[in-house]
């Protein structure tokens, strides 16, 4: 079965699922808030994808399937809480009965979905989809994950192709660059919106304290009027980076862990196919030898067709990556230019009504 038959046949499957028990429940807290930083929940699943027909990236291709996650729901029922997501398909493939379909599913679907298509390709790179835990991994599965990182260093493949290796470099590099900006900026917002809470004070305290000052009952009730505006402008700021800035910067904070999952299951591609080649080296009996060759063959069809699919993704996921970041960035240092814009126009309007001439200002009053 090729890569787009395969497609199709999961889509279908995803279309026609019926709905089964959830294995996990989630929290209502899940859902995302202004205030809350970016979790790793259900409600990130809110987005529009649009899947390729072909495995390689090819100049003016056509998109004919676009699938939208929209319109989560949290549902409480007496033993559970979940989530429901409304998805679209649209498509003018003939292999579909319909050009559009509509369905509601829950967050274990998309779950499913993602299991079925890690393991039918194992190179592919899927956005992350982690279910929410209530308790982090014990004592056990820490010494199993510590366990099985330490065997992967002393029995790792042996000559891995130099463009995989440069791709597990800059996944790294990368990894440890978006994390931090993903921190800083989350920090930065912290520092906001505690800066916003005072100033929310500020141009109350100036309209008091006009009340008792009848000689600076004016310049006082500007400065007021100015905070306010200002304050205004500086929670559409914060707004803004939380909700454009910061769910950008975290979805590829999140996706290089799938990368690095990806690079791993290439590797162990790799690893099977190395320990088979060296057994049938070794064999000599004419029976065993032909079981091997055929399992060799095998892994060989398989690490090429992971390694294809594995470079095609790579260049759809940076071309993607590149795109999504540069328009957050250039959002957000716009939506800056013209918070302090407005910001300046404020202050400067206090400027000038206190620069100009008193008896001048009086005689425009009483006009």
């Amino acid at each position: 079965m090729n890569c787009q038959t395969d497609s199709v046949v999961l889509a279908k499957d995803m279309l026609d699922l019926e709905e089964d028990e959830d294995l996990e429940v989630f929290s209502k807290k899940l859902l995302v808030t202004d205030r809350d930083p970016m979790p790793n929940s259900p409600s990130s699943l809110v987005n529009q994808y649009q899947l390729d027909e072909d495995d390689e990236p090819q100049i003016g291709s056509t998109e004919d399937l676009f699938v939208t996650v929209d319109s989560p729901e949290s549902h409480v029922t007496a033993i559970e809480t979940f989530i429901m997501y409304r998805v679209i398909t649209k498509t003018t493939r003939s292999e579909f009965d319909s050009c559009e379909y509509e369905v509601l599913r829950r967050y274990q679907d998309f779950l499913w979905l993602r299991s079925r298509l890690e393991e039918t390709y194992p190179t592919l790179i899927v956005h992350d989809f982690s279910s929410h835990r209530k308790q982090g991994p014990g004592f056990l599965s820490r010494m199993g994950d510590t366990v099985r990182a330490v065997a992967n260093s002393v029995w790792g493949i042996k000559c891995r192709p130099e463009e995989f290796t440069l791709m597990q470099e800059y996944v790294e590099n990368f990894g440890s660059k978006i994390s931090s900006v993903d921190k800083v900026s989350q920090r930065i917002i912290k520092e906001q919106r505690e800066y916003l809470d005072e100033l929310k004070q500020y141009g109350p305290l100036y309209s008091q304290w006009a009340d008792i000052e009848k000689d600076l009952h004016d310049p006082l009730k500007l400065v007021a009027h100015c905070a306010e505006q200002y304050t205004k402008e500086t929670e559409k700021q914060i707004h803004h980076l939380s909700e454009v800035l910061v769910p950008a910067l975290h979805e590829y904070v999140l996706c290089t862990e799938v990368l690095k999952t990806v690079m791993r299951r290439r590797d162990n591609i790799q690893a099977d196919f190395e320990t088979k080649n060296e057994a049938l080296a070794s064999k000599k009996a004419d029976q065993e030898v032909g079981q091997l060759e055929k399992e060799v063959d095998a892994l060989s069809d398989r690490m090429e067709f992971a390694n294809n699919a594995l470079k095609g993704d790579w260049i759809n996921w940076q071309n993607s990556m590149r795109d999504d970041l540069k328009s957050a960035f250039i959002s957000t240092a716009e939506k800056n230019v013209e918070c302090y814009e407005k910001c300046l126009a404020v202050w400067e309007s206090f400027l000038l009504s206190q620069k100009r001439d008193p008896i001048e200002h009086q005689d425009e009053e009483t006009a």
